[in-house]
């Protein structure tokens, strides 16, 4: 099958087989079960070291048992999984490399911040298409503990959170793609370019993260020739309630409405009013697990017979912001199609 019928436009492909995913699961804090999305999560843990001794091994515990609920779901083994994408927001992908490390899973290691579930879906979707394998994993994680210390202050600093803040999600979403018939299929990705506004204040992620989500959706919109109609949601990742605003704006200035039918992973998952996250979730968590409960589950029902979930991130590091460099986002678009 030729090249001809894979790529679309700029930055896109259109899959002439497409990839299923086969089964999905989510682990989440106690936070997050404490949310409006709460029952729908496979694993809600009653403390967030998930039994262990620090931060980072709680993420990467989290991680580990993603990727077995998932593989329980499709009752296949590590031994049938030919490849997994998996990232974090930790250095090096520590949480990663130490999660999947048991599962002797040949293993390529990701990082596009808040992006990282779209950037491993579209991998693991191409590598089943062009034959390289008849299922993959793709699995990211965040903690809010781990980040914290990581970007911003230790906790026991207990710094004020400005109003633009977003609260990293406590998750891990594992997701295993592949030939085997399931009612969602991987029509079709739309990869995302580097944009930077600037932007400096690591913060308010939302407004950094929010040009390249409009891109990338708008390229998408042009690369396969669609209007916002043609989606039932477009689902981002970690904008929050800035974010959005923002990228309503950006896309309002290009001619495009996509008012109606936006939805945010950030703002869904938890209660602004009463469990205090400012403007919304974020981590890579955040988008992986929403998608796992309660998005993909409205497609295998019928409910939603398109999705365009476009998992946002802010390429930033502890170097990066100490040296005041800008704050540049990235977006991964995944088409998810009811069958």
């Amino acid at each position: 099958m030729g090249e001809e019928n894979y790529t679309k436009g700029k930055q896109s492909i259109q899959f002439a087989q497409a990839p299923y995913i086969m089964s999905s699961a989510s682990v989440v804090g106690k936070k997050e079960g404490e949310g409006p999305l709460g029952s729908k999560f496979d694993v809600v843990g009653e403390d967030d070291l998930f039994g262990a001794d620090t931060w980072e091994e709680a993420e990467s515990t989290m991680q580990k048992e993603a990727c077995l609920l998932a593989m329980g779901k499709s009752h296949i083994n590590q031994n049938q999984v030919r490849y997994l994408f998996g990232g974090d927001l930790l250095r090096q992908g520590i949480a990663t490399s130490i999660g999947v490390e048991s599962l002797e899973i040949p293993v390529f290691g990701l990082f596009g911040a808040c992006s990282t579930s779209g950037e491993a879906l579209a991998l693991a979707a191409m590598s089943v298409a062009a034959g390289y394998g008849d299922s993959m994993m793709a699995v990211t994680s965040s903690h809010f503990a781990s980040a914290e210390k990581e970007f911003r202050f230790p906790l026991s600093y207990a710094n004020q959170r400005p109003l633009s803040a977003q609260w990293t999600v406590t998750g891990s979403g594992a997701f295993l793609v592949g030939k085997k018939r399931s009612h969602v299929r991987i029509a079709g990705i739309t990869i995302g370019k580097i944009v930077d506004y600037g932007l400096k204040d690591s913060q308010n992620m939302g407004a950094c993260m929010a040009p390249a989500a409009c891109d990338t959706i708008l390229c998408n919109l042009q690369d396969f020739n669609r209007s916002p109609d043609d989606y039932d949601r477009i689902v981002t990742g970690d904008l929050g309630y800035v974010g959005q605003s923002i990228l309503f704006d950006l896309a309002l200035g290009k001619e495009y409405d996509i008012r109606k039918n936006h939805m945010d992973c950030g703002m869904t998952i938890f209660d602004q009013e009463s469990q205090d996250t400012h403007a919304g979730g974020s981590g890579c968590g955040c988008a992986a697990t929403t998608l796992s409960a309660y998005i993909l589950p409205k497609i295998e029902r019928g409910e939603w017979k398109r999705v365009l979930f476009v998992p946002t991130g802010a390429l930033m590091s502890t170097v990066s912001f100490n040296e005041g460099a800008s704050v540049p986002g990235i977006a991964h678009a995944i088409i998810l199609e009811h069958c």
